[in-house]
């Protein structure tokens, strides 16, 4: 430990190590002495200072000791501030804070050559980023060597999060290599609750998202998709698994339950496809499909419909005879389907309905005092209820006696003739489909957008970084 006494307040200050002392400013009076002799008063770093002189954290496995602070000035309102560092064994480090991004240095051995536009360092180059001219604005610590208050000069290149800086001051050079540290290493290393928030980007900040390993991965992601794609497809095969033709004259005013079909291997789109002979006119197909293991239901309505006609010197169609759709996502195991439909001119009555015995009359009541008296030819009467049997006796009795026929014939539908004879039926065929490229194309998709904009975010902000340097690699100049 050493024990260093202020030559002028004669405050004691500890530090628990012990390396040759040339200069040291007291944290009590800020005086600056050399060798025990009072030179002079020194500006006491204060703003977004975080550590103090004696302070120990862990950086990178490394114990260190803050053994001095040094805040340096660029003009009259550019500041960054430099902890100088200690471990056990005295070698030295700095790490350093400007605008809440932090860099670790190390001092290396002067190189052998000048550097122009590039450094190279252990193999790697570094593009120049800017000749900073600074003096000290403020200090306080342990110094092994004098402090030097005159201009000097850094000079700093950087390759990603990593750079390099030369700081001459006179005739006398020193080289440092060092690299970002994430606020987060240093909150946790020192043990601080709080610490500068972030301005701007740092001259050596990484991308929020490293590019290379983003395409590393979606490489093996999508490589083990392929993989799983192909065994899809060389194992199973796509096939079908129901059709039939079936009459709306079947289905009208009931369902119709289909027979049932098997659907064996992984999840998988069941596709249907839907036909009817629509010409100027619709028909409406409602399709359940019923798992008979769980007795989970998925239901669809789906409309087909086709009109066509000229008018003005030019002939125009829309919609069409088919319908396609998918039942996504449908496990294995045993279904069956519950159908029913109309269409147009064939449409089952909205209210409460009751069939003359006969079968030639059918009674809808409409829900607004009125019942509708619906003719096998499809004519529509509408016969007003209110002292209906006063007023027509003949229909009171008829739906009289079509009420009484309901009760003892409770699953009768009226087999109404369908007067369209070129559409008399509707076609379902359904498709189990275990091997789709859809999903696996979509990803795939998906994962390159990603990393197309991943590589776009990262111009931008490697754009930004350069911004405030004169070497920038996005600008022109002579290397």
């Amino acid at each position: 430990m050493m024990i260093y006494t202020c030559p002028s307040c004669k405050k004691e200050n500890t530090l628990d190590l012990d390396f040759t002392v040339e200069s040291y400013i007291c944290k009590s009076c800020s005086m600056l002495s050399e060798q025990g002799k009072i030179i002079k008063n020194v500006r006491k770093p204060t703003e977004n200072v975080v550590l103090e002189v004696g302070q120990k954290g862990k950086l990178d496995g490394t114990e260190y000791t803050v053994v001095a602070i040094v805040v340096k000035k660029y003009g009259n309102s550019v500041f960054w501030r430099e902890y100088h560092l200690r471990d056990k064994n005295l070698n030295e480090a700095f790490l350093s804070e400007s605008n809440g991004h932090w860099v670790i240095m190390f001092p290396k051995a002067m190189p052998n050559k000048e550097f122009k536009f590039h450094a190279e360092f252990e193999g790697k180059k570094y593009r120049w980023y800017e000749s900073t001219p600074n003096n000290i604005d403020s200090a306080t610590g342990f110094f092994e060597d004098k402090l030097k208050f005159s201009l000097a000069t850094y000079k700093e290149f950087v390759n990603g999060t990593e750079m390099v800086s030369m700081e001459q001051v006179g005739t006398e050079k020193t080289f440092l290599w060092g690299k970002h540290v994430p606020k987060s290493e240093v909150k946790k290393a020192f043990k601080l609750s709080s610490l500068p928030n972030y301005s701007g980007i740092g001259i050596v900040q990484p991308y929020y998202v490293n590019s290379r390993q983003l395409l590393n991965v979606f490489v093996v992601v999508a490589l083990i998709m392929s993989l799983f794609q192909f065994y899809n497809t060389v194992s199973r095969s796509n096939y079908e698994v129901f059709s039939d033709n079936i009459r709306f004259d079947s289905v009208r005013s009931k369902e119709l339950i289909s027979k049932s079909f098997d659907l064996s291997g992984a999840s998988a789109p069941l596709n249907v496809k839907l036909s009817s002979n629509v010409d100027n006119s619709w028909a409406n197909i409602e399709l359940s499909l019923i798992n008979e293991n769980s007795n989970e239901i998925e239901c669809t309505s789906q409309d087909i419909e086709q009109y066509h006609g000229y008018e003005s010197g030019e002939s125009w169609s829309e919609g069409g005879k088919e319908k396609e759709f998918n039942f996504c996502g449908v496990a294995p195991g045993k279904y069956h389907f519950s159908i029913s439909a109309q269409k147009q001119g064939f449409e089952q009555p909205a209210g409460e309905t009751f069939y003359a015995p006969d079968g030639k009359k059918t009674f809808a009541y409409t829900g607004d005092g009125f019942v509708d008296v619906i003719l096998p030819s499809g004519e529509k009467t509408a016969v007003n209820l209110e002292n209906l049997q006063q007023n027509d006796s003949t229909t009171y009795a008829e739906l009289e006696q079509a009420k009484a026929f309901k009760l003892k014939n409770p699953n009768f539908s009226t087999n109404i003739p369908d007067t369209d004879s070129a559409n008399p039926n509707f076609a379902i065929q359904a498709f189990w489909k275990p091997v789709s490229f859809w999903n696996y194309f979509i990803i795939l998709g998906i994962m390159t957008l990603l990393v197309g904009l991943n590589y776009w975010g990262k111009y931008l902000f490697d754009k930004t970084k350069w911004e405030n340097s004169n070497y920038s690699p996005f600008n022109d100049y002579t290397s």
